[in-house]
C-alpha cells in the first residue's frame, strides 16, 4: 500500500494547478502492493462472462436501453452490470466506439488518474505508478470503493474532465448576481449536478432600494430559480435538477421562506382534488412553484438558545445589521417544525457546530451545503466524492481488518487529490476556490449491513460505536495521507493563512476520538488504529501541513451503492431485509438480504436454524414470531420501514456518533411515522442542536401530496379530460333486519363484547364494541368509535383498510386473549380486526396482511416443516430435507396469494408495500417506472440506478 518514503520539491503553478518538472522532481509516494500479486494483471484473477444488457419500462413493455455481449466478471450481480453499461458506459449506442467491458471503463479512469499523477510528481518511481494503477483496479474490480458518478461520466472522454458532483455557489445583493445565479445554475444541472447556496445576502422585502422602491426579497427570486431548474432537467435527462436553498434565521423574510413550500403543498392538495394531475411528473404538477429545491433553515446557537429560553431573538437588516423587528424565537422554531410536518421543509442547517470545524475561517465562513446536505465548505467551491464498501473489510470471523481499511482508505484519497489536478469546473470561480482548498469527500457505504452482519443493532451503544471508530479511523487515515501528500507535492494553496485552525480543527478530531465509548473487540482494535492515526497525522501535519482543506463526508451513495452492490446506502440502516434479485436472461427474484445470514452466525445460531429464520423473513418480511429467533434479538434486523422500525430518535443518535469525525457532514433524513406530532418534529430539531449535527432533515410519512401512490395506466380519455367531473361515495345502508354475531373476548383480562352486523350478501357493514366494567366515558368513546367504522363501512370503505391501519396498534391492555386464532392482541383495537378480518376477508387478503386462522398456521408449518413430533434426537439430514419438500409442496398452495402478490412488485420498495399494505413515500423512476428507494437525503432508483440527487 501506499507509503511516504521521501519529501518533493516545490512545484510550480499555472491556473492555479501545481505541476512538478522532472527537472526539480524529487522523490514522491513510495507504494506497495496490498490486493494485487506482482506479475499478475488484477483482470486475469478473475472469470470474465459475457452478458445482454436489456432494460424496460414496465408501466408500457418499451425498451429503455439494450446492449448485449457486454463484459463483466461473473461475481458482479446483474443489477450492478445493467447500471453501469446504460449509465456508466461511453459511446453512441449500436456504434463500435461505444465501451462494452467493464474492463475498458475502469481502464479509462484508473489510466488518466495515474497518468496525472505521474504528470504532477506524485510517484516516487515508474515502479510505484504502476503499483499504484493495478491496486486501485482491483479495488474498483471487487467492488471494494467508487468515485462518483461525474468520474465515470467523463474521465477518460472528450468531454470535460468534471470529477464533482457537488457544489456551493453564492449570490450578493445585486441584479447581476442574482443573474448570474440563474445562469451558474443551469451550468451544473445540464452537466447533472447539484448545487446549493445561501440567498441571506439577498435584502429583504422590508428594506429600500437605493432608488426609494422597496426590494422584493430572496423568497421571488426564488421563483424564477425554481422555474429554470424545472426547465432544464438534470443531466439532459428527465430527472428533476438538485439544489439546495438556505436562508439564516436571523433574516426578515424567513417567515415567508419557511411557509413556501408549506402553502403550495395546500395548493397541490386542492388542485388534486379539483381532478388535476398533481403526482410528481404528473402533467399539472409544474404549475405548483418551489418544487424542485429542498430548503433550509440555517439556524445559529443564539437563536437556539433563544428557543430553550423562550425569549426574543433579533431579524436584521441585511444593508446595516440592525435589528429592525424581534420576534418569539420558541414561535419562530414551532412554524419551522410545522412547516415541515407538512412537507418535509424546511430542514435545518446548525451554523455554530458548522463553523466551529471550519478548517479555513480566515478565507470565509461556511454558509451554505450542496443540494444533499454533506459537503459544507465555501462559497464557490466543488467537491469530488468517493465512497468504500465497508463489508468488504468484514472477515468470516466477524471481525472488522481495521488494517486493510486503513490501506484501502490511503489508496483512494490520494486518487481523489490527484483528480483535481486534471480536473474541470463548471465556473472559473468554482475552479479557483477548489484548486486552492483541495476539499474532497471520502465516505462509505454498507454501514446497516456491517451492523446487522456484526450482530449489532442499528440503535444501539455497540452499534454506534462501531461507526464512531470506523468513520474516525477513516477521516484519520484521509488526513494523515493529506499531510504525507503535502510533504511531496506542497500544502493547499490557503493553508498558510488557516494553519492555526486547521490544526485546531485536527485536535478536534482526535479529542473526539479519545471520547469513544467500546463495547466490543471490533470497536476496540478500530478505535486504537485511528487514535494512532491521530497522533501521526497532526505529528505530519504540523510540519508538511495539509494537501486538502477537507477530506471525509457521508454522502446518498445512490447509483454507486448499486454499482458495489451495497445492500445498504451511506449511513442508512437497511431498507428492509428482503430485496429483489435480477436473474440472468430475464426475471428476478426475492431475497434476503446477505447481512441477515452473517447476522444470525454472528449471533450464534445454528445452520438448521438460520434457514429456517430465513425462509420465515422471506415470506413475511420481518423476524417476528421467527421460529428459534430468540425476541431479544429482534432489535438486530430492524429496519428503516416494516414490522419494526427504527424510531426517529435512532437515526439522530447515529448520526451524533459519526459527525464529529467527519469534514463535512451527513446526507440523511429522518423517516418519522404518520402519527408523529408537530411537537415531536420540534424535539427531533433541537436534539439534532444539541447533538452537534450539521444538518438535520426529517420527512413525515404521507405528509406530501405530490407523491404517487399508485400507477395504474390511464386510457388517453382519462388522461385528457374534458371537464372536471366530481364523484362522492355513496352511503350503501343496511336493511333494517339484517344477520350479525357477537364474539366474546378478552385482552390480557379485560373482557369485552363485539357484535358486526353484515349486508344480506355476505358483506360486513357495521360494529358495536362493548368493554366490560366502562365507566361512561370510555362507553361513550367506544361508541363514537364503533358508529364513525360502521358508517365507513357502509360509505364503501374496505375492511382490509381499517385492518390494515389498526392491527398491530399498540397500547394497553395489551397481551393474552381467550381467541386460539389470535393468541396475543398488542391492543384491544389490534384483537378487534384482526378478528373482523378472520371472519369476513378471504384468504388471498388475509395472506398479505399476515392473518391467520389457527388451523391455517397449523397447515403451513406442517407443509413446511413436516408433522410436529418427538423433538429428541432429531436427524439434521433428515430435518433439512423435509423443509426442501416442505418449500416445494407448498409452492402451489401459496401461488394465488404470496407469489401472485410479489409478480405485482417490481422493486424491493414496492415489496415493502405489499407486505405492509400501505403505499410507500418514494417518487417513481423518471426512467424505469418503478419506485425508488430512500438514499440519505435523495432516492435512487434500483432498477436502473436513477437518482434524484446530485450524486
Amino acid at each position: 500500500m501506499t507509503e511516504t518514503v521521501g519529501v518533493g520539491a516545490e512545484a510550480t503553478s499555472k491556473s492555479g494547478k501545481k505541476r512538478q518538472s522532472a527537472a526539480n522532481a524529487r522523490k514522491g509516494i513510495g507504494v506497495r502492493r496490498v490486493f494485487t500479486t506482482e506479475g499478475v494483471h488484477p483482470y486475469d484473477e478473475v472469470t470474465w462472462e459475457k452478458r445482454d444488457v436489456v432494460m424496460t419500462n414496465w408501466r408500457d413493455g418499451t425498451v429503455n436501453f439494450e446492449q448485449r455481449g457486454v463484459e463483466f466478471p461473473e461475481f458482479w450481480s446483474v443489477n450492478a452490470t445493467n447500471i453501469v453499461t446504460s449509465k456508466y458506459f461511453r459511446g453512441a449506442a449500436g456504434s463500435p466506439a461505444r465501451e462494452n467491458s467493464l474492463k475498458q471503463l475502469i481502464d479509462r479512469v484508473v489510466k488518466s488518474y495515474v497518468k496525472a499523477g505521474t504528470d504532477f510528481g506524485y510517484f516516487g518511481t515508474a515502479a510505484d505508478a504502476e503499483i499504484f494503477e493495478h491496486e486501485l483496479t482491483w479495488m474498483l474490480l471487487h467492488q471494494v470503493f467508487s468515485f462518483n458518478s461525474p468520474v465515470w461520466f467523463n474521465v477518460g472522454t472528450s468531454s470535460k474532465q468534471q470529477v464533482s458532483a457537488c457544489f456551493i455557489l453564492a449570490v450578493d445583493d445585486t441584479m447581476e448576481s442574482i443573474l448570474n445565479w440563474y445562469r451558474e445554475e443551469g451550468l451544473i444541472f445540464k452537466g447533472g449536478s447539484g448545487a446549493g447556496l445561501n440567498l441571506s445576502r439577498i435584502r429583504s422585502s422590508r428594506e429600500l432600494l437605493s432608488s426609494g422602491g422597496t426590494a422584493s426579497g430572496p423568497v421571488s427570486f426564488m421563483r424564477g430559480a425554481d422555474a429554470s431548474a424545472g426547465t432544464i432537467k438534470s443531466g439532459g435527462a428527465t430527472r428533476r435538477a438538485a439544489k439546495m436553498v438556505v436562508l439564516d434565521v436571523d433574516h426578515p423574510d424567513i417567515e415567508e421562506f419557511i411557509e413556501t413550500k408549506a402553502k403550495e403543498e395546500n395548493k397541490i392538495r386542492v388542485l388534486r382534488d379539483a381532478g388535476f394531475d398533481m403526482d410528481l411528473g404528473g402533467s399539472d404538477i409544474s404549475s405548483v412553484q418551489y418544487q424542485n429545491a429542498n430548503n433550509s433553515v440555517r439556524v445559529s446557537d443564539e437563536f437556539m438558545r433563544a428557543v430553550e429560553s423562550g425569549s426574543q431573538f433579533g431579524l436584521r437588516a441585511r444593508m446595516t445589521g440592525e435589528v429592525i423587528d424581534n420576534t418569539d424565537a420558541k414561535a419562530l422554531f414551532r412554524k419551522m417544525a410545522t412547516a415541515a410536518w407538512e412537507c418535509a421543509d424546511p430542514g435545518m442547517q446548525y451554523d455554530g457546530t458548522i463553523n466551529d470545524w471550519h478548517t479555513c475561517p480566515e478565507s470565509g465562513r461556511i454558509t451554505a451545503s450542496n443540494p444533499c446536505s454533506e459537503y459544507m465548505h465555501l462559497d464557490n467551491s466543488s467537491c469530488n466524492l468517493a465512497s468504500l464498501n465497508l463489508l468488504k473489510f468484514l472477515s468470516e470471523d466477524g471481525t472488522f481488518n481495521a488494517e486493510l481499511f486503513a490501506k484501502a482508505v490511503e489508496v483512494v484519497i490520494t486518487a481523489m487529490d490527484i483528480s483535481i489536478c486534471f480536473a474541470d469546473f463548471p465556473t472559473e470561480p468554482i475552479a479557483e476556490t477548489t484548486r486552492k482548498f483541495r476539499q474532497l469527500g471520502i465516505g462509505y457505504a454498507n454501514l446497516g449491513a456491517l451492523l446487522m452482519a456484526t450482530g449489532h443493532a442499528y440503535d444501539s451503544e455497540g452499534g454506534r460505536a462501531l461507526a464512531a471508530a470506523i468513520t474516525s479511523l477513516m477521516t484519520a487515515v484521509s488526513y494523515r495521507r493529506s499531510a504525507e501528500l503535502a510533504g511531496v507535492v506542497g500544502p493547499y494553496e490557503g493553508y498558510a493563512r488557516n494553519a492555526e485552525s486547521h490544526q485546531r480543527v485536527m485536535r478536534k478530531h482526535a479529542a473526539a476520538n479519545d471520547q469513544i465509548r467500546t463495547f466490543h473487540t471490533n470497536d476496540v482494535a478500530v478505535r486504537d488504529l485511528a487514535t494512532r492515526e491521530w497522533q501521526r497525522g497532526i505529528e505530519v501535519g504540523t510540519t508538511s501541513g495539509w494537501r486538502n482543506a477537507q477530506a471525509s463526508v457521508l454522502a446518498p451513495t445512490g447509483t454507486i451503492g448499486f454499482m458495489m452492490d451495497c445492500d445498504t446506502t451511506g449511513i442508512e440502516p437497511d431498507f428492509s431485509l428482503v430485496k429483489f434479485k435480477k436473474l440472468v436472461g430475464g426475471g428476478s427474484m426475492q431475497i434476503v438480504n446477505n447481512a441477515v445470514p452473517r447476522a444470525l452466525h454472528s449471533l450464534g445460531y445454528q445452520n438448521e436454524q438460520i434457514e429456517a429464520i430465513a425462509d420465515f423473513i422471506s415470506e413475511h418480511g420481518h423476524v417476528v414470531d421467527a421460529p428459534g429467533l430468540r425476541p431479544e434479538h429482534y432489535e438486530v434486523f430492524d429496519c428503516a420501514v416494516g414490522e419494526r422500525s427504527i424510531a426517529p430518535m435512532g437515526h439522530v443518535r447515529m448520526m451524533a456518533a459519526v459527525q464529529p469525525f467527519l469534514s463535512g457532514a451527513i446526507s440523511k433524513t429522518v423517516n418519522m411515522p404518520e402519527t408523529a406530532t408537530v411537537e415531536e418534529v420540534e424535539e427531533i430539531y433541537f436534539e439534532g442542536w444539541k447533538l452537534g449535527l450539521k444538518a438535520l432533515a426529517i420527512y413525515r410519512d404521507n405528509c406530501k401530496v405530490g407523491q404517487p401512490l399508485s400507477t395504474v395506466k390511464k386510457d388517453k380519455a382519462e388522461a385528457e379530460p374534458t371537464q372536471v367531473v366530481e364523484y362522492r361515495p355513496v352511503r350503501k345502508r343496511l336493511p333494517k333486519k339484517r344477520p350479525s354475531q357477537t364474539v366474546s373476548f378478552t385482552v390480557a383480562g379485560a373482557e369485552g363484547y363485539l357484535t358486526a352486523g353484515s349486508y344480506p350478501d355476505d358483506g360486513l357493514g357495521e360494529i358495536f364494541v362493548k368493554l366490560g366494567k366502562q365507566g361512561s366515558t370510555l362507553a361513550g368513546v367506544m361508541d363514537a368509535f364503533s358508529m364513525s367504522i360502521s358508517v365507513g363501512l357502509q360509505y364503501g370503505i374496505p375492511l382490509e383498510f381499517y385492518v390494515s391501519k389498526f392491527s398491530n396498534l399498540r397500547f394497553e391492555p395489551a397481551g393474552m386473549t381467550d381467541d386460539p386464532d389470535v393468541r396475543m392482541a398488542t391492543s384491544v383495537l389490534d384483537y378487534l380486526f384482526r378478528r373482523l378480518a378472520l371472519d369476513y376477508l378471504p384468504y388471498e387478503k388475509r395472506a398479505q396482511l399476515g392473518i391467520f386462522t389457527a388451523d391455517e398456521r397449523s397447515a403451513q408449518v406442517e407443509a413446511d416443516y413436516g408433522t410436529p413430533g418427538a423433538q429428541d434426537n432429531v436427524d439434521l439430514e433428515e430435518l433439512r430435507s423435509s423443509v426442501d419438500a416442505g418449500k416445494a409442496g407448498a409452492g402451489e398452495r401459496q401461488e394465488s396469494t404470496q407469489d401472485s402478490a410479489r409478480r405485482e412488485a417490481h422493486t424491493t420498495t414496492e415489496l415493502v408495500e405489499l407486505q405492509l399494505g400501505k403505499a410507500a413515500d418514494a417518487p417513481l423512476c423518471m426512467t424505469c417506472g418503478t419506485k425508488m428507494r430512500p438514499a440519505g437525503s435523495c432516492y435512487a432508483c434500483e432498477g436502473c440506478g436513477a437518482t434524484s440527487g446530485c450524486s
